[in-house]
């Protein structure tokens, strides 16, 4: 690396720093207002951007400009348009207005829409995001923007977040400002989305049909050794990843993305990066670009880097742990107990909006991380159960049970560590310990979201979550608007007493992997959603259309869109799934199954030509089994089909969703099961893609 990491930093990104060196001192402060305080801007100022922003790009090699949007497909979207403006004589000049940097109209009906674009209702627009910085990404300057339809509907992953963001702010400062908090003009919701990984070869992946169309292997059993000697977490780096990892981190620093931790993961082949949090919006975009970025540095490697939740079965799935606080403009994150956590009021009342948050809209919850490649994790003891709960640890639940029970709780004191070896120091222990079968864990100041899958945009979840605490905060505000200052303490402690019993069952520190769990959470009602099917309806509820419309979300027909766009999307992955193991099983796995009952009989037919007296049992012995499982993986594979054939009629989107979790995905797991038991006895040298132990162990 020529440059040091201060240089590399953010050197792709128009941030703060360039916009005070570049622009007017007047539109510089006019931009600045525009991003802290949600200000329209004006075009004077667009077009002073335009030409600071146009002149940086291409001081640092860019040729074109583009709307860089987030659909609903679930990955970004681009066109890109040259800087360059023909002047006549052969000769151009380079410009960029502020009407482009501001307004950009894609095809909005190439798009998923959930029917609110048809394709002769085409036009679309993208709109500038100021508060997320425009970045250089392969000689094309990229400007983060919002995209909706010629009538004004979201059909993106940015609207809606920006929107939530800004509820989330309106209400907890009109709670704050009761507290005493009267300088305080902005709430910012933060966010450090944690990314799980797998790398493979590049060579073995364009040998295997399932990754390549679905991202998972849809066929391949187990090798001898997995993942239970525990030896991949936090191992010593393979050169190739760690060469991969470092050209990554220079990367991501480039584009401004606080890139801090890197790690093996639990499962061979697995990794993690970790970022520092940053505001919510920015961070989302950040994650996107993180994703994007990982698969590019991964080819130049001869790597394939996996995103899918479950790519391989029987060895742990990837998911993205998503880190959430709220923060005020004057610095004081909301979420911090501080030193005395049962005097502060305004962290007690901010953990008791996102308890009772939590609580009344965990179906909204399930429903935010839902998808057909989560589904195989989540509860499959190696991600949090499907089951929305919060861990707090022993500190603060014994706060909120001594709040509950009107008496009062010292500050406990902090226990220092003794590890018994003298030259090691002695340090404190943390207040609350980690559970990782927690779906939603208070983690010291923040909550963590461990639900999530580690393809999805963390948009949908922060979404939710940020809403849902809007509304608590909402409530809060309404018992507490009339309250005279000085009964304001004694009314914010007799609201925390109710909110806590009202919504205590939703607290949960014990292992969220237990079956008594299940047992217990039904009881205490807790919603148990256990697949992607089951959960998806809730966006459509009443009381859940309600919170979207009352905060200005989502409409109730861009509610409508999405509900249909996420049960859409789940037949159709199922669907490809489907297809590709039937072309997979059809001209790959069974020709080889075939030819390994070919080389059996060979050897058969051989052993008695030489001699009349050598019985073959061994070989006949072989070609019963394989046989037995061509015959088997035939009736299977005809099942299949017919229940493919059945589902392309279904035209009711939910029905056809639970056809496919019910019966095809069934199909396929019994399909599989045969497959796999049978795998090992077909040579290697006759199947014509790599095995699990070829492809995790050889990297």
């Amino acid at each position: 690396m020529s440059k040091s990491v201060q240089e590399l930093y953010g050197s792709l990104v128009f941030n703060d720093k360039i916009m005070r060196a570049k622009l007017p001192k007047d539109i510089y402060k006019a931009l600045r207002k525009t991003i802290t305080q949600n200000t329209h801007l004006e075009i004077d100022v667009a077009n002073a951007v335009a030409v600071a922003m146009k002149e940086w790009a291409v001081e640092n090699g860019a040729t074109h400009f583009t709307h860089w949007f987030q659909p609903m497909t679930g990955f970004t979207a681009e066109k890109h348009d040259s800087f360059i403006t023909p002047v006549g004589d052969g000769e151009i000049i380079m410009e960029f207005s502020g009407k482009e940097l501001v307004k950009g109209e894609p095809d909005a009906s190439s798009f998923p829409s959930g029917g609110l674009r048809a394709t002769c209702e085409a036009r679309g627009y993208t709109a500038w995001d100021p508060t997320s910085p425009a970045f250089i990404k392969d000689g094309t300057l990229c400007i983060p923007t919002a995209f909706c339809s010629y009538s004004g509907e979201a059909l993106d992953k940015k609207t809606p977040l920006l929107r939530s963001m800004e509820a989330l702010s309106k209400e907890a400062v009109k709670v704050l400002h009761l507290l005493g908090m009267e300088d305080v003009k902005q709430v910012i919701t933060t966010v450090g989305p944690e990314q799980e990984y797998f790398l493979l070869d590049k060579e073995d992946y364009k040998k295997r049909r399932d990754l390549i169309f679905t991202g998972r292997t849809l066929l391949g059993a187990m090798p001898p050794k997995g993942q239970e000697m525990e030896d991949h977490y936090f191992g010593m780096l393979r050169s190739r990843v760690a060469d991969y990892m470092h050209d990554l981190d220079e990367e991501l620093w480039k584009l401004g993305i606080p890139a801090k931790t890197k790690h093996n993961e639990v499962a061979p082949c697995q990794h993690e990066l970790a970022p520092v949090f940053d505001t919510t919006n920015v961070a989302v975009d950040h994650n996107q670009l993180t994703m994007e970025v990982m698969k590019k540095v991964a080819d130049k490697h001869g790597f394939v880097c996996l995103l899918h939740e479950k790519p391989f079965d029987g060895i742990n799935g990837s998911g993205k742990h998503n880190n959430w606080s709220m923060s005020t403009d004057t610095g004081k994150n909301l979420l911090d107990p501080g030193r005395k956590p049962v005097d502060n009021i305004p962290f007690m009342v901010s953990l008791i909006a996102v308890i009772a948050a939590v609580d009344e809209y965990a179906d909204l919850m399930r429903f935010s991380v839902a998808t057909a490649g989560n589904d195989h994790r989540l509860g499959a003891n190696e991600a949090p159960p499907a089951i929305i709960s919060i861990f707090l640890g022993d500190e603060l639940t014994a706060v909120l049970k001594a709040v509950e029970e009107g008496s009062f709780i010292g500050k406990q004191k902090r226990v220092s560590m003794d590890t018994g070896a003298i030259v090691l120091p002695h340090f404190y222990k943390d207040t609350t310990d980690r559970n990782r079968t927690s779906p939603f864990a208070f983690t010291g100041n923040k909550f963590e979201f461990r639900s999530l899958g580690s393809s999805l945009s963390v948009s949908g979840p922060n979404v939710v979550l940020n809403t849902a605490v809007a509304e608590e905060l909402s409530k809060i505000y309404e018992i507490l608007k009339d309250v005279k200052p000085e009964d304001m303490e004694d009314a914010v402690h007799e609201l925390l007493k109710d909110y806590i019993v009202k919504h205590k069952r939703v607290i949960f520190n014990g292992n969220g992997y237990s079956d008594e769990w299940v047992e217990e959470a039904e009881a205490r009602g807790l919603y148990n959603y256990k697949s992607t099917p089951d959960v998806l309806p809730v966006l459509i509820e009443n009381k859940n259309v309600e919170l979207f419309t009352k905060h200005g979300i989502f409409t109730e027909s861009e509610l409508d869109s999405r509900y249909e766009i996420h049960l859409e999307n789940y037949c159709k992955t199922i669907h490809i799934e489907a297809k590709t193991m039937e072309d997979m099983l059809c001209h790959q796995f069974m020709p080889a199954l075939a030819a390994a009952i070919d080389q059996s009989v060979s050897l058969a037919l051989k052993k008695k030509q030489l001699c009349e007296s050598i019985t073959s049992k061994t070989e006949q012995k072989v070609i019963e089994k394989l046989s037995q499982a061509y015959d088997a993986i035939y009736d299977l594979t005809e099942a299949l089909q017919a229940d493919i054939a059945k589902a392309e009629e279904i035209e009711d989107f939910l029905a056809c969703a639970k056809f496919y979790h019910d019966t095809i995905l069934d199909d396929m797991a019994k399909v599989r099961e045969v497959a796999d038991g049978v795998e090992g006895m077909i040579p290697e040298e006759l199947l014509p893609y790599p095995t699990y132990a070829q492809m995790l162990f050889y990297v």
